[in-house]
């Protein structure tokens, strides 16, 4: 397949929201495999909802995901500009053309007069639909609906007869007929095009060869098929891409929990775990391996594996994918991500020494494989950063308040005191022979230390967590302990 060019076309009215970060993926994965062209256009027509505040958003969602793109917003491009709001001359130009052959007509009904029809066409049992009643205007009559001061929209006029199949490359062959199409808006009175307008003569004049889109955009196509038709362009292939839904199969929405690539990102997830996937939301890659590089995806990637079933939204594999790499990623690249969670729980500075960084470093190599986000990661190292915490309750039951929990620590202690060097085998190695001395299991020492120098039942190995934590702060947190104990007993 030669010359593919592709374009994902956001309205800057909101977030980079996943099914529009899938559609950007899938579009991307297309063009790359077949080494074409990935466009990026911002659709701001809607002038009420759009911002340049929003586009700016997705932009950024876009870069953060590592979607780079051929021609779009900041890096130009041939066809530019990729602001429809910059366009307007050309869906003017485009407008007349139509009107001049007859295949477009300027239409003064009021939204109060179409508004009345729709209503009474319901109550009627017919199907509300506009009834071409500006179709054949003469020219007075136009003239004479101007001076009431009425400003009219421009109108597409379907063919009232025959029937507009979309060969989707997906679905397959989708045929509406012509009499549920009525004559829609291509023109607002306010000069402003409509989506199905503004689309179809972007993407001819972008030479977009391929439109992947969201299913909800399929009964679109055949209205912008029957423009290209009428303007006399060839048509792109078309790619309808299954619905995400949330578990429960309805539509997917915020109380499902983070849909925007922007959430996700504040929640710690990587974009690499973002990207795997969104990419298993519809696609199937080869044989049962579900991580993927994006390379992979790339060297995968085929519209033949894209399902026509509805996807279901699952946060608990993207976490468990978002482990995965959390864990596989560059340990530096990891702590400098970390480090924005670990300040806004002001558990650092603004100003990372080097010294600080290093140890910074010790303590998310040390939590990392025990957590799935980098959120958790800052609150699965909190304790190596503050001496502010609490003891978990049920673990101060089970630990500290069996009898001689309080002599147990302070053997610890004293052992852990005698030390003149504080390494990993040389504390392992204490315990152990502090074990045997004291008849006690291992596992008796080791479970209220933990809960002494983290406040917690749970978290990574207690003998790299004591000798990353140093001598001096362990046997300080141990001393808080046996105080704690000993407050509670009497």
């Amino acid at each position: 397949m030669s010359n593919v060019r592709v374009r994902f076309a956001p309205s800057p009215t909101g977030s980079l929201h996943i099914g529009g970060a899938r559609t950007a993926l899938f579009n991307w994965l297309f063009a790359r495999h077949h080494q074409g062209k990935f466009i990026i256009r911002i659709d701001d027509t809607d002038l009420e909802r759009s911002t340049i505040e929003s586009a700016q958003e997705i932009i950024s969602a876009l870069k953060w995901l590592g979607l780079d793109w051929d021609e779009g917003p900041e890096v130009g491009g041939p066809y530019g500009p990729y602001f429809q709001s910059e366009r307007l001359k050309e869906y003017e130009k485009a407008a007349h053309h139509l009107l001049a052959r007859g295949l477009a007509y300027y239409c003064y009904c009021t939204p109060e007069e179409l508004q009345k029809r729709r209503q009474e066409a319901l109550a009627a049992g017919r199907a509300p639909r506009y009834d071409g009643r500006c179709r054949h205007l003469s020219r007075e009559e136009r003239i004479k609906l101007e001076r009431e001061g009425r400003k009219p929209v421009i109108r597409f006029r379907i063919p009232e007869k025959g029937t507009t199949v979309v060969n989707d490359l997906i679905r397959g062959d989708v045929s509406f007929d012509h009499e549920i199409l009525d004559d829609f808006i291509i023109i607002k009175s306010n000069g402003i095009p409509t989506y199905n307008f503004a689309c179809v003569i972007d993407d001819i004049k972008m030479k977009i060869t391929h439109i992947l889109r969201a299913e909800e955009h399929l009964s679109n196509t055949p209205r912008q098929i029957l423009i290209y038709q009428a303007l006399e362009e060839p048509l792109p292939a078309f790619a309808h891409l299954p619905m995400i839904l949330a578990p429960d199969r309805s539509k997917l929405s915020k109380r499902h929990g983070a849909t925007s690539v922007e959430e996700f990102r504040d929640q710690g997830y990587l974009p690499e775990a973002l990207l795997n996937y969104l990419a298993l939301l519809g696609w199937s890659p080869e044989g049962e391996q579900e991580i993927l590089s994006l390379s992979e995806m790339v060297r995968q990637f085929s519209l033949e594996r894209v399902a026509k079933t509805a996807a279901i939204y699952d946060i608990k594999k993207l976490t468990w994918i978002n482990g995965h790499y959390l864990n596989e990623a560059d340990l530096d690249r990891v702590t400098k991500l970390a480090i924005p969670f670990l300040q806004k729980r002001k558990l650092v500075p603004e100003e990372i020494s080097e010294e600080l960084y290093h140890y910074i470093k010790e303590v998310v190599g040390l939590v990392r494989t025990r957590v799935k986000t980098l959120e958790e990661v800052a609150e699965a190292a909190e304790y190596f950063f503050t001496d502010d915490f609490s003891y978990d309750e049920k673990g101060v039951q089970k630990h500290f308040q069996q009898p001689g929990a309080a002599e147990i620590l302070k053997a610890a202690k004293e052992c852990l005191e005698k030390l003149d060097s504080f390494d990993l085998e040389s504390v392992e190695k204490a315990y152990r022979e502090l074990s045997a001395a004291i008849g006690v299991k291992t596992g008796e020492i080791i479970h209220p230390t933990r809960l002494a120098l983290s406040g917690r039942t749970m978290g990574p190995g207690l003998f790299e967590m004591m000798v990353l934590l140093g001598k001096e702060k362990t046997i300080q947190r141990l001393s808080r302990a046996i105080d704690f104990i000993s407050s509670r007993e009497n």
